[in-house]
């Protein structure tokens, strides 16, 4: 009998829809104890991840000591607020390692591009410079603390794309 890498990979899980805890989707959601006082939270988690992306206070049921259980509408709600937290994550994330200035030189517009790698042994950046047709006309590994900015995108430009100096 032959075994395929597919065979070896983990099974999809079953949903589960529990008053408490339901998973479909990628998602799951847990209603627990809230630490911080007397009331129930719900923590949203994305399958494969860590830590949850969502934790929000939950409602208490009729009794007022027990939560409300978990439904098709409520989760269905906190599946798209956790995913658009980890989407504004996501963007926030690209804004800090990515930047862009587009200046002005002999052979037309250019966008010099700074995209950092934040890597924990060695981070770095890379330095590309892209003509309007998005050709690119020199890249260079740079410091992680290089500071992008016109001025320094048109002297790196000036300078025949040589490797700036740290910034």
């Amino acid at each position: 009998m032959t075994t395929s890498l597919d065979d070896t990979s983990s099974p999809i899980p079953s949903p589960i829809y529990e008053p408490r805890l339901w998973h479909d989707n990628g998602w799951t959601a847990k209603v627990v104890k809230n630490e911080d006082d007397d009331g129930w939270a719900v923590e949203m988690i994305r399958d494969g991840e860590p830590e949850p992306a969502l934790v929000g206070p939950w409602t208490m049921g009729r009794d007022k000591k027990n939560p409300k259980p978990l439904d098709t509408g409520a989760f269905n709600t906190l599946v798209k607020t956790a995913s658009e937290v980890i989407r504004r994550h996501e963007q926030q994330l690209h804004a800090l390692l990515h930047k862009s200035v587009v200046v002005s030189a002999d052979a037309g517009r250019l966008t010099v591009n700074l995209d950092i790698v934040p890597d924990e042994d060695d981070p770095y950046a890379v330095l590309s410079a892209l003509d309007e047709g998005g050709d690119q006309l020199a890249q260079v590994r740079v410091a992680a603390s290089f500071k992008l900015s016109s001025a320094s995108a048109e002297a790196w430009v000036a300078s025949g794309f040589v490797k700036p100096g740290k910034g």
